[in-house]
């Protein structure tokens, strides 16, 4: 009589879960939570009066409008772009596709100051581009449109990349039905495929905006960095340290991680919720 077979484990490819979780625990805290926690304690330190003071003060307000400004027009020039572009990639096929594919993700491999850099030597006066909008009255340098334009050129993919794997995944049953009912192309897009890429789409453009109002090396280049009119508040927080503020920097900071955390919990929120939709 055979004794009973031994049970077969499972092979892993990773560590066992205590060892993944240590090591992923760890670079959380070293990469992430302490130096998040030694921000915020710096700024505890200030006070509530100091903390408002410097925060609320005309230059730090001023910064504060034009990087939300431009990362709002960046955002929307993104949702529309990335939504076009996602929809080229996807629905159809032509030379040089994968090309363009790829080129999708050279801002984030490209270094920021040399996208900075670049967009400066395009639309500068003298530039390529910029030659040819001076005549016509349109600067685009050391104005915070050359600022949104290097945040959309850093935050792009996002809207990118998160709507893409979306309309890859859709039935096409759906608007074939529609077709078989006599719809036309623009009400199959708006009634049938918008619906169901919304929530991706509205996380992608989260993502966009909170990337844009971190973006710090492309844009110090192409704004000018004039205060009260094209400087950021990233950069208001360098001009600190170099000052050795280091209580205005951490409150600035402090500002930018809180904008920074909200859009966090919203891009989660968008993702659960394009989560659910699938699954329904």
């Amino acid at each position: 009589m055979t004794s009973a077979a031994a049970p077969i484990r499972a092979k892993r490819v990773l560590p066992g879960f205590t060892l993944s979780l240590g090591t992923t625990l760890l670079y959380i805290t070293v990469i992430i939570l302490i130096p998040v926690l030694a921000l915020i304690l710096k700024g505890a330190e200030i006070g509530p009066a100091r903390f408002w003071a410097i925060v609320s003060s005309p230059r730090a307000v001023a910064a504060f409008q034009v990087t939300l400004i431009a990362a709002a027009i960046a955002t929307v020039f993104n949702a529309l772009y990335g939504l076009l572009m996602a929809w080229v990639l996807v629905r159809y096929e032509f030379p040089g596709k994968r090309i363009l594919d790829a080129l999708m993700d050279v801002p984030f491999a490209l270094p920021t100051a040399v996208a900075g850099l670049s967009l400066t030597a395009l639309f500068s006066s003298n530039g390529w581009i910029g030659a040819w909008l001076e005549p016509q009255g349109i600067s685009v340098v050391y104005t915070i449109w050359g600022i949104a334009l290097a945040m959309a050129f850093t935050s792009v993919p996002f809207v990118v990349r998160t709507v893409q794997p979306v309309l890859e995944d859709l039935d096409p049953g759906y608007e074939q039905a529609a077709r078989t009912l006599g719809a036309s192309e623009a009400t199959i897009f708006t009634r049938v495929v918008f619906p169901q890429i919304l929530p991706a789409w509205l996380a992608g453009c989260t993502i966009a905006f909170a990337r844009s109002l971190g973006e710090f090396g492309a844009i110090v280049f192409i704004a000018g960095n004039l205060p009260f009119q094209t400087e950021i508040a990233a950069l208001l927080a360098f001009i600190r340290l170099e000052e050795f503020d280091y209580n205005g920097a951490a409150a600035i900071a402090l500002v930018l991680l809180f904008f920074a955390l909200v859009l966090l919990l919203v891009s989660n929120r968008l993702q659960a919720w394009a989560a659910r939709h699938r699954g329904a």
